[in-house]
């Protein structure tokens, strides 16, 4: 089960019991549930607050509201186990996800990857040309993310701060892409920061670390090319990657994960739950911060995707290049969200 799928299965299990009665018919049945990485010091893997939004109109304390959820999702496959905390915090532990299935998921749908069943194109857009830099890209970039989810682009659009007048024409001083990044990577009612730092071609500017961990992705491809051996076995498959071990000192010095290997799996199972999050909160700058922690683990991963030295190409060089890929493919998703190019080389 991914993220996404136990937002959705929440919500079922609350439909289910208002049904049911175990809740009363004046309770509210959440149309998306918040599901968020359970912070330091908590439990499970991931955890919503969705018993307090039913216990407002069910009039019933949350604890009791959580532990009636928590009932109705005892025998939900995927799910390993369910905690209350607090006063009605619901707590997940999920059953490990066989790696190989996740990235060939990712791999098939391509940039499409955590676009709900029934998204729709987001093009074209009809803005005036005078518009204002700054509102625009937020505007257009907010509804390729709601349409990315089925949503439309229904709703009160966010409040936006202009760019600075000291700035100018930041789009001519610092090029489309690099301005958009800016404007993008902090809230709308903040006002984004420019400086010739935007523009360093090194990993201490993260619109450069972005594009290039996409780049860097595409180059290991290539260099697999040449060597003769690529992300897909012969059955059309990637090759086997190990599952995501929640214990990984218990596993044998040979089968140990590579740096960066279990962060970046988990990375990619949660895109289609950032995505619905930033299209709830309408906000583009998620995405961003998201990008940007995918793009830091890829560039960790990459160093063990090809044979080094005398080493022949394995099904775990076929496997850790199939995972770098799929990141890839993520970042040239959400790159295209923010209506910014991912090039192949940098």
């Amino acid at each position: 089960m991914t993220p996404a799928d136990l937002s959705s299965t929440v919500a079922r299990a609350v439909r289910r019991a208002v049904e049911d009665g175990e809740l009363p018919a004046a309770a509210e049945v959440p149309e998306r549930v918040v599901i968020e990485r359970t912070r330091p010091g908590g439990v499970g893997d991931y955890a919503t607050p969705v018993a307090f939004q039913v216990a407002r109109a069910a009039r019933r304390p949350p604890a009791e509201v959580a532990r009636v959820i928590a009932e109705g999702l005892d025998a939900e496959p995927g799910i390993e186990r369910v905690e209350i905390t607090g006063a009605g915090f619901l707590n997940f532990t999920l059953a490990p996800r066989p790696a190989s299935g996740l990235v060939r998921e990712v791999l098939s749908r391509g940039p499409r990857y955590g676009y709900a069943d029934d998204a729709v194109e987001p093009e074209p857009f009809c803005w005036a040309p005078t518009t204002e830099f700054r509102r625009r890209a937020v505007h257009e970039a907010v509804v390729r993310i709601l349409r990315s989810q089925g949503r439309g682009d229904g709703g009160a659009p966010p409040v936006v701060a202009p760019v600075a007048r000291r700035d100018g024409d930041v789009a001519a001083a610092y090029g489309r892409d690099a301005a958009l990044w800016a404007v993008l990577g902090v809230p709308a009612r903040e006002t984004p920061q420019f400086g010739a730092g935007l523009l360093v071609q090194d990993e201490s500017s993260e619109f450069f670390l972005v594009r290039y961990a996409h780049a860097r992705a595409k180059a290991l491809g290539r260099g697999a090319a040449r060597l003769g051996f690529g992300a897909e076995a012969e059955a059309g498959e990637p090759g086997e990657i190990r599952e995501i071990r929640e214990n990984e000192e218990t596993a044998a010095p040979a089968e140990k994960p590579e740096p960066g290997e279990p962060e970046l799996l988990r990375l990619l199972a949660e895109y289609p739950l950032v995505l619905e999050a930033a299209a709830h909160r309408r906000a583009p700058e998620q995405l961003v911060r998201f990008l940007v922690r995918v793009a830091d683990e890829l560039l960790d991963f990459q160093h063990c995707v090809l044979p080094k030295g005398d080493e022949k190409p394995s099904a775990a060089h076929r496997a850790r290049l199939a995972l770098a890929e799929a990141a890839g493919t993520v970042l040239a998703g959400g790159l295209a969200l923010l209506g910014i190019d991912a090039p192949d080389c940098l």
